[in-house]
């Protein structure tokens, strides 16, 4: 009943635990704190926060215009409603390496388990758009560094994007991811990979957990949970999967109230208000309202509950 019964604390060391665990991290990405609440429901590892699909909330396209604060607000929300670990995209640290440190603590403070923080200009392009830019190494490993030195718990992951691969090629991808890891970065998450190679070559390159994202109509083909642990990748996400097929939803059921003049149509496909209910544990908020309020008031007609 809620929120989860896990301490933020407790989730952190759940996500480290599984990136060590030789076993591939599935993390689809919640659109919003139900939809975690189904993730962690249907047996998934942990929860990811796309910036994309916070942005895109908000009626926005993916180009840096949310704040830290819309961020950190909604990214706590959807923490708090699952006891999985939740990581969120912190894009580029909201500003300077003063700014990436705020971040952190702020995201600590939210109860999030770990964030990424990416090394293109500010303001940043969805990663598996063309004509994106990279800072230069300097600035991308100072904010890597500030991140790692304003956590007050270690066991927050702090996580590299780098977005260079699609700017500079795979060896460049390489050689700053190494760079990340030493500035401080616990994993790293290689950008707009191809091929399944191209995961392997990074593996191979950093001794830190990396993480494959497996968002549909990009760069990269949607590639399998086997192929993907082959590879010796740590975590997958699925950072608009959710968002997108709850939209394409919609959008077919408000065309057929159109054509219609009703959603009769629709009905089949919907979450019905028994499974609704369950997924936001209507039963215990009842149970316990009526343990709190079952009592008569003084001077009328029944005794009183105990004090």
């Amino acid at each position: 009943m809620l929120y989860s019964s896990t301490t933020p604390e407790q989730k952190r060391i759940a996500m480290r635990e599984g990136l060590a665990s030789g076993t591939l991290q599935q993390y689809p990405g919640a659109f919003n704190p139900l939809s975690a609440r189904l993730i962690e429901e249907k047996g998934f590892d942990g929860v990811y926060i796309s910036g994309a699909v916070l942005a895109n909330d908000l009626g926005l396209p993916d180009i840096g215009l949310t704040t830290l604060t819309e961020v950190a607000t909604r990214a706590g929300q959807i923490a708090r409603m699952t006891d999985l670990p939740a990581i969120v995209d912190a894009d580029t640290g909201f500003g300077e390496p003063m700014n990436v440190a705020r971040t952190i603590q702020e995201l600590e403070n939210a109860g999030l388990a770990g964030c990424h923080v990416e090394d293109q200009f500010n303001p940043k392009r969805c990663g598996h758009l063309d004509g994106k830019n990279v800072v230069d190494l300097d600035t991308a490993t100072k904010r890597i560094r500030a991140a790692a030195d304003a956590r007050r718990d270690p066991n927050f992951l702090i996580m590299a994007r780098t977005d260079i691969r699609a700017v500079d090629g795979l060896q460049a991808a390489q050689d700053r991811a190494r760079a990340l890891v030493e500035a401080g970065a616990d994993a790293i998450f290689p950008e707009a990979m191809k091929t399944v190679e191209e995961f392997a070559a990074i593996r191979a390159a950093v001794d830190v957990p990396i993480l494959a994202n497996m968002t549909e109509f990009g760069k990269s083909e949607l590639f399998t949970y086997d192929q993907l642990a082959a590879a010796g990748v740590n975590m997958v996400i699925y950072p608009v999967t959710l968002l997108r097929s709850a939209m394409g939803a919609a959008e077919r059921t408000l065309e057929a109230i159109k054509a219609d003049g009703t959603q009769q149509a629709a009905v089949p496909s919907m979450l019905t208000r028994a499974r609704l209910y369950d997924l936001v544990d209507y039963e215990a908020y009842n149970r316990f309202d009526t343990s709190v309020f079952n009592f008569q008031v003084p001077g009328t007609t029944g005794t009183a509950a105990p004090a």
